[in-house]
């Protein structure tokens, strides 16, 4: 198996809209060079006056042609299993399940169940982060090495510039030994400082602060900063500090190779043979600060708009983490642990045998969630992409997600 056959794919999301949502309520299985930074869309809280009356009435019409979409992104991809909601104040809301929780036993998807959430757990680390800049613990501009000895430019390195993908190191998931290590026992827990010996042996990819490149490396880093701040474990400072102020109940930092139940099985083609397995018990400690976390609909959906509305931070550190920078494509920009792709904010996640895509537009007070139990790629792309590509383009054609077609990179 290549380097570029294990990742926590660059996609990202966040993003869920709060309170009671008007009927019509839809639910049910379906049958079958650094660039200089840019503020967010909006101020995720404040949409333009008028602007959410372009969203549609979600009336059975506009289900239907949902309906006929998702069904055909699921023949198209060979998905085995989705959760799709769509909420949006005053317009309704759609919630569909489609195909089956596990293949064995042929169970269907139910929107109760849980699953690996990948690369959106970058969005509570550096929520994590954020709120101890809050309280004067650390400050943005603080250079790493402070916090964490022997990492490679260190002290020209800040945290802003790891929460914002543009610290410049290696990342450990593309190593080769690290591929090999994982595909050996995917079973086994791998220790956040070998993370970083795998990442730490090869030199810095270009100068702190010159581009945007994502790097799984830099999460972990965050971790490790958190720990040591608040003296606790970083599983614990999760919860507390932002699993329980969120109000999430569905939602867990693992500390071991379980997921709560009830969950969806997972299913992957990153093995040696590229033969998709299922990866149901695969340990996530691999991923840790950045991708261990396992959640569901219902929390996805309420974090989504807490993450894109700043609820757990000053508004000033908000403003902080919205402003972008270009990822390479246009429309598109990363802020801290966070992303703006066409209107929509939040982050994606994918890890072996799971993707998800929470989001929120602000102009729309709409949010977006899909919840699958694959990460195998179809034709270069994240299924989640396609299906929130299929959503968009529906409801929201001036804001279609991703508003491009790009090759997804088989890359951590």
């Amino acid at each position: 198996m290549t380097p570029a056959h294990i990742r926590l794919r660059r996609a990202c999301a966040t993003a869920a809209a709060a309170g009671l949502l008007a009927a019509p309520t839809l639910t049910g299985p379906a049958h079958g060079a650094q660039q200089p930074a840019r503020p967010a869309a909006a101020a995720a809280a404040a949409p333009s006056p008028g602007t959410d009356s372009d969203f549609p009435q979600l009336t059975p019409a506009v289900a239907a042609r949902l309906d006929a979409a998702l069904r055909r992104v699921m023949r198209e991809t060979g998905v085995p299993g989705a959760i799709v909601g769509l909420w949006a104040p005053g317009k309704g809301s759609y919630v569909r399940t489609f195909g089956v929780a596990d293949r064995a036993s042929g169970a269907p998807m139910t929107t109760g169940l849980h699953v690996r959430i990948g690369s959106e757990t970058k969005t509570f680390t550096v929520t994590a982060l954020l709120r101890q800049v809050d309280r004067g613990t650390v400050r943005l501009d603080d250079p790493i090495g402070r916090y964490v000895e022997g990492v490679p430019n260190g002290d020209r390195i800040t945290l802003r510039e790891l929460a914002g993908m543009r610290s410049g190191l290696f990342n450990y998931s593309l190593d080769p030994d690290f591929v090999e290590r994982l595909e050996s026992a995917p079973e086994k827990p791998i220790a956040p400082r070998q993370l970083l010996d795998y990442s730490f042996k090869h030199p810095a990819q270009f100068a702190p602060g010159a581009r945007f490149d994502y790097s799984n490396t830099n999460l972990i880093l965050l971790g490790l900063v958190l720990e040591k701040v608040t003296g606790r474990p970083l599983h614990e400072v999760i919860q507390r500090d932002v699993i329980e102020p969120a109000g999430l109940r569905g939602t867990v930092f693992p500390t071991g190779a379980a997921l709560p139940v009830p969950y969806a099985h997972g299913y992957t083609d990153q093995t040696p043979s590229g033969r998709t397995v299922d990866a149901t018990d695969w340990n996530p400690s691999w991923a840790w600060a950045a991708g261990a976390m396992a959640s569901d609909l219902d929390d996805l959906r309420s974090w989504a708009h807490t993450l894109a509305t700043g609820a757990l931070l000053k508004p000033a550190t908000q403003a902080e983490r919205l402003r972008t920078t270009p990822m390479g494509i246009p429309g598109d920009g990363y802020g801290l642990g966070i992303f703006d792709i066409q209107g929509w904010i939040g982050h994606n996640g994918s890890i072996p045998g799971y993707e998800v895509l929470p989001v929120y537009l602000p102009e729309a007070r709409a949010t977006m969630v899909v919840l699958l139990n694959t990460d195998n790629l179809h034709e270069g792309q994240e299924p989640s992409t396609l299906f929130g590509e299929a959503v968009t383009s529906i409801v929201t054609p001036t804001h279609v997600y991703p508003g491009h077609k790009p090759t997804a990179p088989r890359r951590g």
